[in-house]
């Protein structure tokens, strides 16, 4: 069977998964190493996993500027553009799971809504989490439980959306 190659992405884009997916991956390894006893004990470095923690989100926000500063802000804004549409062909996709015409489904287009947002109440909650060990002031009640919320509703979505990839595999470019 022969695979066509298909342009769905710019270069842009490309690296925007890229960054967010290695990000993600890093991030959730050593939050898990700091969450769970168990893994921490395992592991025994929990001082450690806490500095790759948070300077992996340093990295993740800094390459997320310089992707914006210096990559194709117009694919960038199509692309934001593309998944703030919901049209009749999306919501059709919901009933049916006919592939659209367009280069991305309505699931699709959802779970970038959803990772976005996510992205948003990580980077809000894991600095309230860094600076409330600094300053007492900005501890707050629920902060730490939306943080491992966001992070077990993450998680089983990240697992779903590498379901997906290899039930659907096909060249993409």
């Amino acid at each position: 069977m022969v695979t066509a190659e298909l342009r769905r992405f710019s270069r842009t884009e490309r690296a925007l998964h890229q960054i967010h997916a290695t990000a993600f991956i890093v991030l959730l390894a050593s939050g898990l190493c700091l969450y769970l006893p168990a893994l921490a004990e395992l592991v025994g470095r929990r001082g450690l996993f806490k500095t790759i923690h948070f300077y992996t989100a340093v990295v993740w926000l800094a390459a997320l500027v310089v992707l914006v500063l210096f990559g194709n802000r117009r694919s960038l804004l199509a692309l934001a553009r593309e998944v703030d549409r919901f049209d009749p062909r999306d919501r059709a996709w919901f009933r049916t799971r006919v592939e659209p015409l367009g280069r991305m489904n309505g699931g699709q287009k959802l779970f970038t809504v959803v990772t976005a947002a996510f992205a948003i109440l990580f980077t809000v909650t894991g600095f309230l989490l860094w600076f409330g060990e600094r300053d007492t002031r900005f501890r707050f009640a629920n902060t730490l439980l939306i943080h491992d919320w966001v992070m077990y509703v993450s998680a089983f979505l990240f697992a779903g959306h590498l379901v997906m990839v290899f039930r659907h595999r096909r060249r993409v470019t």
